[in-house]
């Protein structure tokens, strides 16, 4: 599937304030980035960096007044999701060190404490993908996802004892219930063809079998056309951007997904 992929931003800028963004689709896993676009309007100096997780990042300084950034891809992505029922659960010592971080609990996933009520989801379930599809279809069925119902962050905790949150939520939540069974899981941020209402999307993968399996709590199916934006331990290592001091207003923020087909042409 080749999809065209946008976010565009505007900002109201009170005083020139420090902006770390990421928006440039990831590179290096099963998305192909035929081009890209990213315009920035006033033009100021931008430095790009890598975060310790590959994520691409870009740095600037947006001075006074309106602040603009037009963002466009196109890439290709697959259809479909891979999925493995039965994939095995990894023991810790067979995991890949840079594996290891996504096994602890992290500021808006406190796994140390959904111990018991992961083991009571998971009871008779094969260890491994099983366990995770499990944690992942009660999710759907007891924790609403109701678009636009959170402005905040949220822990784990929090979006458990409301049930209903956003996408970010119902991933910080499903992350927490994997580590704290010592399956390791980490928070995927990007577009995601067809979504209602048009937003950028959360969902989670989880580490079994030897890879990385995408888990979507939000969706009633495990649907394809995804394109990746980050991934990290919880929502404070993939913001589209952090602002640094005060000063700058988001007014505005549209997302769009088209679908292009499968032609290079």
């Amino acid at each position: 599937m080749r999809l065209l992929v946008t976010c565009n931003l505007c900002f109201q800028i009170d005083n020139p304030v420090a902006l770390i963004l990421m928006l440039r689709p990831f590179r290096g896993i099963q998305q192909w980035i035929i081009r890209e676009t990213y315009t920035i309007k006033p033009a100021v100096a931008v430095t790009e960096s890598t975060d310790s997780y590959g994520n691409s990042c870009q740095r600037l300084v947006a001075p006074q007044g309106d602040f603009l950034l037009y963002t466009s891809a196109e890439v290709i992505v697959n259809d479909f999701i891979d999925t493995m029922p039965g994939a095995h659960f990894v023991e810790i010592q067979y995991l890949p060190n840079d594996v290891l971080p996504y096994l602890l609990p992290s500021r808006y996933c406190e796994s140390d404490r959904f111990g018991e009520l992961a083991r009571d989801l998971t009871a008779g379930a094969l260890p491994g993908y099983d366990q995770v599809a499990c944690l992942a279809d009660w999710i759907r069925q007891n924790v609403q996802y109701l678009p636009g119902s959170s402005d905040v962050h949220l822990s784990a905790t929090e979006i458990y004892q409301r049930g209903f949150g956003v996408c970010r939520d119902l991933a910080h939540l499903g992350i927490a219930l994997c580590r704290s069974i010592s399956i390791p899981a980490r928070i995927v941020v990007g577009y995601l063809h067809n979504l209602q209402p048009m937003d950028m999307h959360a969902w989670f993968e989880a580490y079994i079998g030897g890879q990385w399996y995408a888990f979507d709590p939000t969706q009633y199916g495990l649907y394809g056309g995804r394109v990746i934006i980050a991934f990290g331990r919880d929502a404070a290592d993939v913001s589209v951007f952090h602002q640094f001091g005060f000063g700058a207003i988001l007014t505005s923020m549209v997302v769009r997904v088209e679908n292009l087909g499968n032609s290079m042409n």
